[in-house]
């Protein structure tokens, strides 16, 4: 086999010119089109991704019953779509299985049974690695233990630790037994922890003595005590002893995880308790900028469904790939694309504790090269933070076994892009740029390895999800024309309800386009002449200046194309003659000179024209951010106004 630096590169086709016959700037271009290899489309899954996606549109449900076919189930549904209640929409109705079924039991009678299937290194190099038999036996002592407990089918349990094993098997122990299961990340504060345990009326948590992060330690342990102190539902809480230091045990409720897996009732026997397709599998909570969390809540029949084909297609996984979803278990992407549909799949997956630029900026690099990662699938805002550094730290390391890389989390820019696919994939690895939500389960947007791809853009809907852009009034937008991003027809893996607050879920998602029977997703977007979605932002992150709309994304696109920044942000802050003024954050790249204000605000002229250059442009050494890297931009909005920032304990630093 040729070197993969001997492959071919993907073909680039470029147009100077929108429709409009404007010149195109990096926020704004929709023409430069990356095609697939020939070597990518003869080893992909999906081979005619434009026929796939229309035959899967002409009957929605029997796509998707196909691809729950593919899957085990203890009785097979009578109804594939229940929408008698919509928008309170039922899944393979009738159907029994349990996602602990998929993404172990039936592994157990094939060679998988002895397959790794996770790779896991500490942060300071410590290794450990499992395979799916080695798993289970886990999985099956500590379900025992909760069982022992007292818990039982429907409860709830709440999960707050690192990017360590435990993680894993407490979320699936907790699904074997019937019992829901409440991820907590774990860089949230006391208040939020005690308030999600307090939402979800948890009775045990399972937590660690602490996590580590760049070197230092994060004590989950005193933060857990905080919070059940607060909460008063909390009967048990279970340690995974992880960083060894001190911490508080209380007699008769804290109880360390390895004492309990070396007792006699931590059988490696037990039965997967039978589910209805219609279950409760986890709680998830999702918050925005004011508002208690919402209590997003999946169940177990359409959720397996939905994750296992999408990763399954849009990152074409092989038996021999090493997948590498570089998020948090704590997320939905965690949740999704490192726990269940992996193991759904099949796969060998890589999870890593710490940060991706400790010790040294090529941490990830060095990872990629040791263990031969395959795919890598991360966020938008690492990419651009290791970008900053340059290319020289990936270049000291062998990135050649990647074939496919991914991004989530949040629109990338097309500077961030093009690095991404040649510094990282050596111009040969397309890129997944994939749209979905806490509240969509799975991949919603996402081209497959075989769509030619524009920077910056998701591309157009998996197969089997209608999805369209729309004026108030419901009709759709014209190409480039900005309007709401909506789902047309439901899906397998939707969320179900907001935890405890039915109506909380039909008024935000439902209530709009009411009539029509839409999902509103909450984000603006606009499609191209070719049918592909560009996502702008939230509708919250839109500003509005002199009467025009701006997107936060593409201004700060625009401001990153600049060859001296590396990240940006950017606010809207009242204005007596706009309305509102464009207020941006940009941080300069490492080792260069620092751009002026004006130099900036004449590039922004220059890429987005007139309208779009901001009031002020302050350059900063770093940009608030929570722990799963996405900007806080409340922070510099209430900077930037002089009010009180409120709470901070979900950033980073």
């Amino acid at each position: 086999m040729p070197d993969a630096n001997d492959r071919p590169a993907a073909d680039i086709h470029t147009s100077s010119k929108d429709a409009a016959g404007a010149p195109l700037g990096t926020a704004a271009d929709t023409s430069e089109v990356f095609q697939p290899s020939e070597e990518v489309i003869s080893a992909a899954h999906i081979k005619d991704w434009e026929k796939t996606r229309e035959d899967a549109l002409k009957d929605p449900v029997a796509f998707w019953s196909e691809r729950a076919r593919e899957l085990d189930w203890y009785e097979p549904w009578t109804t594939a779509l229940d929408d008698s209640e919509a928008p309170f929409y039922k899944w393979f109705t009738g159907g029994k299985t349990n996602v602990v079924l998929n993404a172990l039991d039936r592994h157990m009678n094939t060679a998988t049974k002895n397959k790794i299937a996770f790779i896991w290194e500490g942060e300071n190099g410590d290794q450990r690695t499992m395979s799916f038999f080695r798993l289970r036996q886990e999985v099956n002592k500590f379900a025992n233990v909760l069982k022992s407990m007292g818990v039982k089918k429907g409860d709830r349990v709440t999960i707050y630790m690192g990017r360590i094993m435990e993680i894993v098997i407490a979320m699936l122990a907790t699904v074997k037994i019937g019992a829901v299961h409440s991820v907590v990340y774990g860089g949230f504060s006391t208040e939020a922890l005690a308030e999600r345990i307090e939402d979800a009326r948890s009775r045990v948590l399972i937590t660690a003595d602490g996590a580590w992060i760049r070197g230092k330690t994060v004590k989950l342990k005193n933060i857990a005590d905080d919070a059940v102190a607060r909460s008063g539902y909390v009967e048990h809480v279970i340690v995974v002893k992880r960083t060894g230091e001190d911490v508080n045990m209380e007699a008769a409720r804290d109880y360390w995880y390895h004492d309990l897996m070396a007792l006699p009732i931590a059988s490696p026997v037990c039965e997967t308790e039978v589910m209805d397709a219609e279950d409760p599998l986890f709680i998830l909570y999702t918050s925005g900028t004011t508002g208690r969390p919402k209590g997003v809540l999946h169940t177990h029949g359409g959720y397996q469904v939905t994750i296992s084909t999408t990763l399954k297609w849009v990152f074409d996984i092989k038996d021999e790939d090493r997948w590498w979803c570089a998020a948090d278990p704590g997320w939905i992407t965690g949740h999704s694309y490192i726990v269940y549909g992996p193991l759904i799949v099949g796969a060998t997956s890589f999870l890593y504790e710490g940060a991706p630029d400790f010790p040294y900026p090529d941490r990830w690099w060095k990872l990629v090269e040791q263990y031969g990662i395959t795919t890598l699938y991360t966020a938008p805002t690492a990419i651009r933070g290791l970008m900053r550094f340059g290319e020289s730290w990936p270049q000291r390391h062998d990135l050649s076994s990647l074939r496919i890389l991914g991004t989530v989390g949040e629109p990338i820019n097309p500077e961030a892009w093009k690095w991404y696919h040649k510094v990282i994939g050596g111009d040969r690895c397309p890129i997944m740029d994939t749209w979905w939500q806490t509240e969509t389960g799975g991949h919603m947007i996402t081209p497959l390895p075989v769509t030619p791809l524009k920077p910056g853009s998701g591309t157009k809907p998996f197969p089997g999800i209608d999805m369209d852009v729309v004026r108030e009034d419901g009709s759709t937008c014209s190409p480039n024309e900005e309007g709401k991003l909506v789902i047309k027809q439901p899906w397998p893996g939707m969320l179900r309800t907001v935890y405890g607050d039915p109506e909380r879920y039909v008024q935000q998602y439902w209530s709009e386009f009411k009539s029509q029977g839409w999902y509103l997703t909450g984000d603006s977007a606009r499609k191209d002449e070719d049918g592909y979605i560009w996502i702008i932002g939230r509708l919250d992150d839109v500003i509005k200046v002199a009467g025009y709309r701006l997107g936060t994304a593409e201004i700060e696109s625009a401001l990153v194309s600049h060859p001296s920044v590396s990240e940006a942000a950017v606010i809207g802050v009242p204005d007596e003659v706009k309305g509102n003024a464009i207020h941006a954050f940009c941080i300069p790249k490492a080792g260069g000179a620092k751009p002026t204000e004006e130099v900036l605000k004449k590039h922004v002229r220059e890429e987005m024209g007139p309208i779009a250059v901001p009031a002020k442009i302050e350059l900063v050494d770093k940009l608030p951010k929570t722990r799963s890297g996405k900007i806080m931009r409340r922070v510099l909005r209430a900077k930037a106004l002089g009010q009180d920032v409120g709470d901070l304990s979900t950033m980073e630093d």
